[in-house]
């Protein structure tokens, strides 16, 4: 995986490793202690005291080798945790930044799906690999020359084992990486696709389109279990390539010392004979020192799917329409400045094209035009949700947002102007502008319960509801109403706009009667 793809390990997770591989390494004096006191008992002259005590220090560092694994891995879940709340805050950051308008944004459902479960594969994939590597490089880096002080025969074994086992592991991985990233793909591409026809039931129903839409989806869930098993017998093959290579060098180093004890093999050590204890001493080490390998084989799916979902998480920084959040205010004392404004979607022809606008303090202004000719776009440009390609904007203040199918979520009425935005108060907006209804009523989602014009109305709520609110932005607010409603819609947004810059976008020439001027768009 690159570089950018694969975050630095952070400090606590390399100081949870560090104590993890010192935990594992205590074994080495246990393996000594441990053949000491076999040969205090079994020689030609037992010593059971001084056995008694070997097995008493034995069983000292034990204990502190348990302490230490335990407390190594408490620590790598934290900061495991932790480094996945920074990825995760990272990336929603980085859609933040975006404009809702970039057309490259990923399916809400496939960043869902990412964000809230793909990405805790990133959690064992920290807490487990990334300490089993780090074990890999420091235990058998410390075994391997003490065995090779007693023998360097068995050394020798070891040091051939031992290689044959990544190789096999990285030539697994290869096909591991594509098999995990091919299984996130399918799973997020599913859930965009359910989200997406859940949002439009009532169409589906009403196109009698529910058996298609049923095969399509049962279509993608065969594909997710496909490749799902996929990556599960890719782990197993890798899990037995290792145990095979690491048995089979435990046995070769069992049958040196074997036949070197029964005096069958006089060569491999260093010109003195292997006693009993020594032999033992080495057969306890030569396990320990393919221990790392195989746990690498453990955690080689956790390095997978964790890999592939940090690849995941660093996709989302992408794209080529980012969000403006500030823009500098006007220097002639004006709310909004356009000037010589152009820009273009992406493998498109330009929207717009040499734009002058200039918005006085309580001055309302119609952008009139047919559909399609660039006056939504003018008005993402206002707020900052766009960069021009040419020409510069600059505004004054923050900005209240009247978009052309306002958002209302499943909440009260209330939660649906503030947004969660502490000290503002929807009470007094909701009595003036929508009479007779409780705040704390709650409606459905897409402004289920609520007619269109009331849905305009609590959409104006929350525009004004920032008495910082200087300008207000209205996207064809009154498309689609009648004309008795259209008509208290217009009242309404003419006296919530009282004092503050209005710019609105529409076709409805009884809208733009009302405006102070009215520049042409796409005429």
């Amino acid at each position: 995986m690159s570089r950018k793809a694969r975050p630095p390990v952070p400090p606590r997770l390399r100081l949870a490793a560090l104590v993890q591989a010192l935990a594992a390494l205590i074994w080495v004096p246990q393996a000594w202690l441990l053949a000491g006191a076999v040969f205090c008992l079994a020689g030609s002259d037992p010593q059971p005291a001084q056995a008694m005590q070997l097995a008493m220090v034995f069983a000292g560092l034990g204990l502190l080798r348990s302490a230490l694994d335990a407390g190594g891995g408490r620590l790598a879940f934290r900061a495991a945790r932790g480094e996945l709340s920074r990825l995760r805050a990272e990336a929603v950051a980085a859609l933040g930044a975006r404009s809702p308008l970039d057309p490259t944004l990923p399916p809400s459902g496939e960043v869902a799906a990412l964000l809230a479960e793909q990405a805790e594969a990133v959690v064992p994939y920290l807490q487990r690999y990334v300490p089993v590597r780090w074990r890999l490089m420091l235990v058998p880096a410390v075994i391997l020359p003490v065995v090779a002080w007693h023998s360097w025969v068995a050394a020798l074994i070891l040091m051939v084992a031992a290689p044959l086992i990544p190789l096999f592991m990285a030539l697994i991985g290869i096909r591991a990486k594509k098999a995990s990233e091919d299984q996130l793909a399918a799973v997020g591409s599913m859930n965009g696709l359910l989200m997406d026809r859940l949002r439009g039931l009532s169409t589906i129903r009403a196109l009698k389109a529910e058996e298609r839409v049923a095969d399509r989806i049962g279509t993608l869930a065969a594909d997710v279990k496909r490749r799902t098993m996929a990556v599960l017998r890719i782990a197993f093959l890798s899990s037995a390539v290792l145990e095979l290579f690491s048995a089979l060098g435990v046995a070769l180093v069992a049958i040196y010392v074997g036949f070197t004890l029964l005096g069958q093999i006089d060569f491999g050590t260093w010109g003195q004979q292997l006693g009993l204890a020594d032999g033992l001493f080495i057969l306890l080490l030569a396990p320990a020192f393919f221990e790392p390998l195989r746990e690498l084989s453990a955690v080689w799916h956790d390095r997978a799917t964790g890999e592939a979902a940090l690849r995941a998480l660093s996709g989302l920084s992408g794209g080529a329409v980012a969000a403006q959040r500030t823009l500098d205010p006007p220097a002639d004392g004006s709310v909004l400045r356009l000037d010589g404004v152009g820009f273009a979607y992406p493998g498109a022809a330009p929207v717009v094209t040499g734009i002058d606008l200039v918005l006085k303090q309580g001055e309302k202004v119609a952008l009139f035009g047919p559909s399609g000719g660039g006056k939504s776009t003018l008005l993402a440009l206002a707020a900052g949700l766009l960069h021009p390609d040419r020409g510069t904007v600059a505004r004054a203040g923050t900005v209240g947002w009247i978009g052309h199918l306002p958002f209302m979520m499943n909440a009260s009425l209330s939660a649906n102007v503030t947004l969660g935005r502490p000290g503002l108060a929807a009470a007094p907006l909701l009595e003036r502008l929508l009479p007779g209804h409780d705040p704390a009523r709650r409606v459905g989602e897409g402004g289920v319960g609520l007619s269109g014009g009331e849905t305009l109305r609590l959409a104006l709520a929350r525009a004004i509801a920032d008495p910082g609110a200087t300008l207000i932005l209205a996207d064809e607010p009154t498309a689609h109403l009648d004309a008795g409603t259209a008509a208290d819609v217009i009242e309404a947004l003419l006296d919530a706009a009282q004092g503050r810059a209005l710019l609105v976008a529409t076709h409805d020439p009884r809208l733009a009667a009302r405006m102070d001027r009215v520049v042409g768009v796409g005429a």
